[in-house]
């Protein structure tokens, strides 16, 4: 069974061959689209406007907390311990 329509086919079709030939435009700025991915994504979106047969555009992944945060609170606390201990020693 087919993924995409023949619909959604034409519209990247046609979407390629314009970023091909130059006269790709992007939505709002009105660029010119250089990337070959950029192109495939506006056929599909706009075969999804026209009703076409395309999967559901992929879940966004989220996140993990950022590592460098919780290195940077070690690297902290140990500066603690060993001022405490220089701190201590001298009385």
């Amino acid at each position: 069974m087919a993924r995409y329509s023949k619909k959604a086919q034409s519209k990247v079709k046609r979407a390629m061959e314009e970023k091909k030939g130059g006269k790709l435009k992007s939505g709002r700025s009105g660029k010119k689209v250089t990337s070959r991915k950029q192109a495939i994504a506006i056929g599909l979106s706009e075969a999804r406007k026209e009703g076409a047969k395309v999967p559901k555009k992929a879940a966004a992944k989220k996140k993990s907390a950022p590592k460098k945060k919780a290195a940077t609170k070690r690297k902290t606390a140990t500066k603690r311990k060993t001022a405490r201990k220089k701190s201590s020693s001298k009385k």
